[in-house]
């Protein structure tokens, strides 16, 4: 039988660098600058050399700081979600920590079963994309001094900092685009708004700003069982006299929409489609696809800043929300 492979220890790099277990010990962890640059090499040297690796589980066990920081998802299969985590990553690199992503896909009980796997993991900080409604797990994480930051969505009777894209704008930025293209009947198509305060926050102020503008529209919102072929097929129908428009509340909707239009042979223009998300394919689906693209890199760096400044006790008294700016990508799918 092979000899079992041993884990270099912390202290087999600090004899091999020739310095101080308490050196090494400051190297992997939050004050490395206070070493020398010639000392940080003859680590770094070391520790490559014995394949060492510092056990962050023990090290935020003993109160070091595990260097690591938690990303709860709602859909790691949402384009939102994949580029905002990819962000967050960024940052997080930058400032020498790593993440643990839990997905919820969606399950309520799912959410609470990952949240307590973080804490457990002694993350530092949380971001996170809610499923739920899990004040009362996420106010007992604010008391026992985790750090926390919402991702897009908020969650009700909970003080923390929100970052996200400014819904508000989103809308009004659409809805300006596709009337001045000359579109005058819309249909607003969604998911289910009951568990996702950005659904709630788009779907409200569509309806108000479409009533102020004296839009014809209506509203869909898909579930397993909703007729969105026919409410699509109906919607066409009755836009001939009057130029319409579909806006799909995100990229998933616009998914789903764009096979429909495939589906029943509509070409995107004569009836607008619109998305909020940019999706890599959008360019390519003749005769291209209009869209508002979140600044997703711009969202997951924040994120980590707020966190970052609640660590290092820099945050603000009282928690804010950051809403990001849209960028209003203009293609073929809203030229009548």
């Amino acid at each position: 039988m092979p000899p079992a492979s041993v884990r270099a220890t912390l202290i087999e790099v600090a004899k091999l660098a020739g310095t101080s277990k308490t050196s090494v010990s400051r190297f992997f962890g939050p004050e490395r600058e206070r070493l020398t640059p010639s000392l940080q090499a003859r680590i770094a040297n070391a520790a490559t050399t014995l394949g060492y690796q510092p056990n962050l589980m023990a090290r935020g066990l003993k109160g070091g700081g595990s260097r690591l920081l938690g990303v709860l998802v709602a859909d790691i299969r949402n384009p939102f979600s994949v580029a905002v985590v990819h962000g967050i990553e960024q940052a997080a690199r930058t400032h020498g920590y790593s993440l643990i992503v839990c997905n919820t896909d969606n399950d309520p009980e799912r959410e609470q079963q990952h949240l307590r796997l973080l804490t457990s993991y002694q993350v530092e900080g949380l971001m996170i994309n809610a499923t739920g409604q899990p004040e009362a797990q996420l106010q007992a994480l604010m008391h026992s001094g985790v750090p926390l930051v919402l991702l897009d969505r908020e969650v009700h009777q909970l003080d923390v900092d929100v970052i996200g894209l400014d819904n508000a704008l989103a809308i009004d930025m659409a809805l300006n685009h596709l009337v001045q293209q000359g579109y005058r009947s819309l249909l607003y198509v969604s998911e289910s708004p009951a568990h996702a305060s950005t659904r709630q926050e788009r779907l409200q102020r569509f309806n108000q700003q479409a009533e102020s503008l004296g839009i014809k529209s209506q509203t869909l919102i898909l579930d397993n069982s909703a007729p969105h072929i026919e409410t699509l097929a109906n919607f066409t129908q009755h836009t001939a006299s009057s130029p319409g428009a579909v806006l799909c509340a995100n990229g998933n909707v616009t998914l789903a929409m764009t096979r429909s239009f495939q589906q029943l042979g509509i070409t995107p223009g004569p009836t607008g489609l619109m998305g909020i998300d940019e999706l890599d394919w959008c360019e390519l689906i003749t005769p291209g696809i209009t869209t508002l693209a979140q600044p997703t890199d711009d969202i997951g760096h924040a994120a980590v800043s707020c966190l970052l400044n609640q660590l290092n006790g820099s945050a603000q008294a009282s928690p804010v929300c950051y809403r990001h700016a849209p960028r209003l990508q203009i293609r073929g799918s809203t030229t009548l």
